[in-house]
């Protein structure tokens, strides 16, 4: 069972630890490049704000965004800001989403996210805390995937395991930190055993990393499809 409650005291402390550490930036920092392709480092803190926003319109059952067109506009509108700008606009929003979440309302709804897909209503939270820890580490401000709390980690490799189960173009796959096992890829006995690290296996199972430090037996390590 999914807890919202604590999700959301996690999101909080993910929020503040991004905050506190994106503060000791200067304001050439937030035109730097970050770890993603093609976005800088203001490119990650809009999108962070405009992400906390848009999970307020999903829990008060509006849509996420307007158009995809709109989202990436609004990104790249916000993206060229001064630093001081872009952490008024990640703390503010983050405390309109968590005015949002305090709202009474029944967390075993459903809710749709952007492109059709559903969740229950107390995964919002978790989706929130993967967006600050993952976009945390790709500032590239020295937050790494070996920095990410334990629990985070390894639900989200259950996560993202659950996510490209069924998927034909990925063969059947376990996958292990060595303590943990997931399956994860189309049905069938799993094919290739990846084993690694757990940040080695978020960070393939997220695509920041490429796999070169996991361990792949029985065949080639996957290729997976784009989040």
């Amino acid at each position: 069972m999914i807890d919202h409650v604590r999700d959301l005291a996690s999101v909080r402390d993910a929020t503040d630890r991004l905050l506190t550490a994106a503060a000791k930036l200067n304001n050439d920092s937030t035109a730097q490049p970050s770890l993603l392709p093609g976005w800088t480092v203001g490119h990650v803190l809009a999108h962070l704000a405009r992400n906390a926003d848009a999970l307020v319109n999903v829990l008060a059952g509006r849509p996420m965004y307007a158009s995809a067109e709109v989202r990436d506009a609004d990104i790249e509108r916000d993206a060229p800001r001064a630093l001081a700008a872009q952490l008024d606009d990640v703390r503010e929003s983050a405390a309109r989403f968590e005015a949002q979440a305090a709202v009474p309302a029944d967390w075993s709804r459903t809710i749709e996210m952007r492109n059709g897909i559903t969740d229950s209503a107390s995964r919002v939270p978790f989706r929130r805390w993967v967006e600050v820890e993952l976009h945390h580490v790709d500032l590239g401000i020295g937050y790494e995937l070996e920095d990410l709390p334990a629990e985070f980690t390894q639900r989200e490799i259950t996560f993202l395991s659950a996510r490209f189960g069924g998927n034909p173009s990925v063969p059947p796959t376990r996958i292990t930190d060595g303590t943990h096992a997931w399956s994860t890829g189309r049905a069938g006995e799993p094919e290739i055993t990846v084993s690694g690290s757990p940040a080695d296996l978020v960070g393939w199972l997220a695509g920041r990393r490429e796999g070169t430090a996991l361990t792949a037996e029985g065949g080639l390590l996957p290729a997976l499809p784009p989040l």
